[in-house]
C-alpha cells in the first residue's frame, strides 16, 4: 500500500502542478500584456514613448539617396550647403538629388547642363527606364555587407524622395504619374531591409512627406517658392498618410524618417501611434512639423555642446546627398575629417548618419568606399569608445600643446579620444584629476597597451610607449573615471 500511496500522492503533485500553469500562466501572460503601452494618436500619449536604448548606443547609421536622379547624378560644386550665400543656393545647388528643380531654375548650372546633355524637351521621368534597366544589376546582400563592415549599426534608405517615384511598388496610386513612372520595377525597399537585418543592422525609411513635385512642380529657387512648394490638399494628405501606413505595416521600420514638414491635413499622429504600436522600439524624427519626435536632425551642420535631447547629424561624404559625378576628391570629406567629426558629434550625444549617394545600378563609387572603409578601420580599432557611450560631464579638453581631445563615458570609464596625433612621447591632458588606481590603456590595433601616467596639479601626464605615427585619431581608456574635470576661472 505504501508504494501505491507514493504512486498517488506523486500523480498528485503532478495534477497540482499542471492545474497552476494552466491557471497561473495566462494570468501572467495577460500581466505581461497590460504592461505594454498602447499608443492613442495623441500628443500626450505619443510623448510617453522612451528613446530606446539601441538608438542611443547605435552612433552611426548609413542614409541611402538613390533614385532617378541617379542616372544623370549632376549637380555643380561650388560649395556645400551652409557655405554658399543664400540667394544662391538654388541656382547653384549642390544637392544631385535635386536635379528635377535645378534643370527647372533658367540659367542654372543644372539646366545648362540638361539642355546640352538631354535637350529642352526630354522628360525627367523618362529616367525611369534607365533607372529599371540598371537596377538588375543590384546586389543587396553586397551593399549590407559593405555598411556592416564599417560598423554601422543602421541603414536608412530614400523610399522616395521629392520628384515622387517610389523605390517599392506601392499599391497608393500617384494620379499624376503614369504607371511605369510612379515606381521602380524591384521592390529596393524590401530587398535591403531583408539584407540589411541579415546582417545585423536596423532597417530605417526616409520619405518625403513635403515636397511631392508630382503633385505641385513649383519651381523653388528662393525662401518664398520654398515655403509654397508643399501640397496642402487633402488628396495629397490622404497620398502620404497611406504611403506611410504602406511602409510601416509592409517593412515594420526602426525609423521613420520624414523630410522638410508633413502636409497640415495629414494624419501623422496616427501615423505615429500606429507605428509606435506596431514597432515599439522604433524612433521618429523632428522633421513632421508636429510636437512628437524622438531626435532632431541637423543638416551639414552639428550642435557645438552636449545636448540632453538625442540628435543624429546628417550629411554626404561630399556636398550632395545623391551620386554626383562631378565630385572628386577635394569635395569629399577626407578619413581624417570623418572620423574628427564622428567623434565629436558622439561626445555631445549625437549619432552620424552618414550618405552614401549610389550609381543607378546601386554601386557605391571608389571615392565613397574608401572614406567608409577608413572610418570602418579606424572604428575595428576604437569602436569600444564609441558605440554603447554616452557624453560625460565635458565633451571637450585639450592638451597642454593644445590638441584637441573629445571625452566619452561608459562603464565607469572614460575614454579621452586624442583627434591630434601627438608629437611626443609624453601627453599633458590639461585640467583633469585621476583617482589613485585609475589604469589607462592606449588602443591599438589586435588590443591595447597599458600606459604609465602621473598627476601634476591639475594635469594628467600619461607617458606613451613610443612616438605614434599619423592616425585620424587615439584613444586612450582611463578606468576607473577620472573624478572630475576641473573648470579653472580666468
Amino acid at each position: 500500500m505504501k508504494n501505491n500511496e507514493n504512486v498517488f500522492g506523486y500523480d498528485r503533485i503532478y495534477i497540482v502542478l499542471i492545474l497552476f500553469l494552466i491557471i497561473c500562466l495566462p494570468i501572467n501572460s495577460a500581466y505581461a500584456q497590460s504592461k505594454t503601452v498602447t499608443y492613442k494618436p495623441t500628443v500626450s500619449s505619443l510623448k510617453k514613448h522612451k528613446l530606446p536604448a539601441w538608438y542611443n548606443n547605435a552612433k552611426l547609421g548609413i542614409f541611402i539617396h538613390w533614385g532617378l536622379y541617379s542616372v544623370p547624378a549632376w549637380a555643380p560644386v561650388r560649395g556645400q550647403m551652409g557655405k554658399l550665400p543664400r540667394n544662391e543656393f538654388f541656382k547653384y545647388n549642390p544637392y544631385a538629388e535635386w536635379y528635377l528643380n535645378s534643370m527647372r531654375i533658367k540659367g542654372s548650372p543644372t539646366q545648362k547642363h540638361e539642355y546640352e546633355t538631354y535637350g529642352k524637351n526630354f522628360n525627367y521621368y523618362d529616367f525611369a527606364k534607365t533607372f529599371d534597366k540598371e537596377i538588375q544589376k543590384w546586389n543587396p546582400k553586397k551593399m549590407a555587407d559593405l555598411f556592416k563592415s564599417v560598423h554601422a549599426r543602421y541603414v536608412v534608405l530614400t523610399t522616395k524622395h521629392h520628384d515622387g517615384f517610389t523605390l517599392w511598388p506601392s499599391s497608393t496610386l500617384n494620379p499624376y504619374l503614369p504607371h511605369g513612372e510612379r515606381h521602380a520595377s524591384r521592390d529596393l525597399v524590401g530587398e535591403l531591409a531583408k539584407a540589411v537585418r541579415a546582417d545585423g543592422m536596423r532597417m530605417g525609411l526616409y520619405y518625403s512627406g513635403g515636397f511631392d513635385w508630382s503633385f505641385k512642380p513649383v519651381v523653388i529657387h528662393n525662401s518664398t517658392t520654398f515655403k509654397e512648394a508643399t501640397p496642402q490638399t487633402q488628396q495629397y494628405a490622404n497620398y502620404a498618410d497611406a504611403q506611410w501606413e504602406e511602409l510601416i505595416h509592409r517593412y515594420k521600420p526602426a525609423i521613420l524618417w520624414n523630410d522638410i514638414t508633413y502636409p497640415k491635413k495629414g494624419d501623422a499622429l496616427k501615423i505615429f501611434a500606429d507605428f509606435y504600436n506596431t514597432v515599439p522600439d522604433g524612433v521618429i524624427d523632428n522633421r513632421w512639423n508636429r510636437p512628437v519626435y524622438d531626435f532632431t536632425t541637423p543638416e551639414y551642420a552639428k550642435y557645438n555642446k552636449i545636448t540632453k535631447k538625442k540628435w543624429e547629424a546628417t550629411r554626404g561624404i561630399a556636398y550632395s546627398f545623391g551620386y554626383n559625378q562631378n565630385s572628386g576628391p577635394k569635395q569629399l570629406l577626407t578619413v581624417n575629417h570623418l572620423v574628427d567629426m564622428f567623434v565629436d558629434i558622439v561626445s555631445k550625444n549625437g549619432n552620424l548618419l552618414l550618405d552614401v549617394g549610389p550609381k543607378a545600378d546601386g554601386t557605391i563609387p571608389k571615392l565613397q568606399v574608401e572614406r567608409l572603409k577608413g572610418l570602418g578601420n579606424w572604428l575595428g580599432i576604437n569602436g569600444e569608445a564609441i558605440f554603447g557611450t554616452r557624453p560625460w560631464v565635458e565633451a571637450e579638453g585639450k592638451t597642454d600643446g593644445g590638441d584637441r581631445i573629445r571625452f566619452t563615458y561608459k562603464n565607469g570609464a572614460v575614454y579621452a579620444i586624442l583627434l591630434d596625433t601627438p608629437k611626443s612621447s609624453e601627453v599633458k591632458i590639461k585640467s583633469l584629476m585621476a583617482q589613485k588606481g585609475t589604469q589607462m590603456r592606449l588602443f591599438e590595433k589586435g588590443g591595447s597597451i597599458k600606459l604609465k601616467w602621473n598627476q601634476h596639479g591639475d594635469d594628467i601626464w600619461i607617458h606613451l610607449p613610443h612616438n605614434l605615427p599619423d592616425s585620424p585619431a587615439y584613444t586612450i581608456k582611463m578606468d576607473p573615471q577620472p573624478s572630475a574635470l576641473i573648470k579653472k576661472k580666468k
